[in-house]
């Protein structure tokens, strides 16, 4: 059954890396065009060629031939094809039954659209990564938990700020149960993405600039499942607010967080942190 299962996944392979090939424009890659084609879009010699793979292989690839493909060579191909966000989750699928190493936050592109959304959630929200860089955050965020545009790239990910930021950590009352549980997720996430380079890269910074995760990440614990309200503290007094997390579907790589009072007296002081909040840029 799996056997027949891989087999239908090949052909499904192939079947969508002819049609991505057949439909892109030589002038798309920086081909003449020239009117001796004989078959719509690319040749299977010019795919492998941009990727930097052997025409064999690549050939046997769109064959549906049962061949070993790395993490490494389906992004050069993807890329060789321009495939967008989407259609590169997919291939990824199809070849290795697995999502795609995740990009860096950086170079996800976040449309106005979702920007928009983001404004449009009352209260804290952003988007991130699986390994948790964040993408984009909204106004309500920057009051309430600080603004992240002044901090570099590489330290605008969550688990770095619960386990390496000291305001961070200080802000959150029941820290050891949070950031434990945050550390269990982590690890489930990781655990689908062990050769991606952003996971290596901030468990690595981690290890060195926090104690506490250099003690608990050899746990191997993934079972922690922390309350969905998160307590806060303010200047203005405490906060609780329900996080709840949601896969954007026309951007694979990313998912939103959004955070929402759950009473009263939390919902005012969210609103008077955004009435307060100044920019520091």
């Amino acid at each position: 059954m799996a056997e027949q299962r891989r087999a239908r996944d090949r052909q499904d392979l192939a079947a969508f890396l002819r049609g991505r090939r057949e439909r892109l424009e030589p002038a798309a890659v920086g081909l003449p065009a020239t009117a001796r084609r004989r078959t719509p879009g690319l040749r299977r010699e010019e795919v492998a060629q941009i990727a930097g793979v052997g025409v064999t292989w690549y050939t046997w690839l769109e064959q549906g031939r049962a061949i070993q493909v790395s993490a490494h060579v389906l992004e050069q191909v993807a890329r060789a094809l321009r495939l967008d966000a989407t259609e590169r989750a997919h291939l990824f699928t199809l070849a290795h039954d697995r999502p795609p190493p995740m990009r860096p936050a950086e170079s996800i592109g976040v449309t106005p659209a979702l920007r928009r959304m983001l404004e449009a959630v009352d209260g804290p929200a952003y988007l991130a990564t699986a390994c948790l860089d964040v993408a984009a955050w909204n106004t309500a965020l920057a009051a309430v938990f600080g603004d992240l545009a002044p901090l570099s790239p590489e330290d605008r990910n969550m688990l770095w700020l619960v386990f390496a930021s000291p305001p961070h950590r200080a802000a959150i009352p029941n820290w050891e149960a949070e950031a434990r549980g945050m550390l269990a997720r982590f690890r489930v996430e990781f655990g689908r993405h062990r050769d991606d380079p952003a996971f290596l890269a901030l468990i690595r910074r981690l290890d060195q600039a926090s104690h506490d995760f250099h003690r608990w990440w050899p746990e191997q614990d993934v079972t922690r499942r922390p309350d969905p309200v998160k307590r806060f503290s303010s200047r203005h007094g405490p906060m609780a607010l329900e996080q709840s997390v949601f896969r954007v579907e026309e951007a694979p790589d990313l998912r939103l967080v959004a955070y929402v009072p759950v009473d009263e007296d939390s919902r005012r002081i969210v609103a008077r942190l955004r009435r307060e909040w100044q920019p520091d840029h």
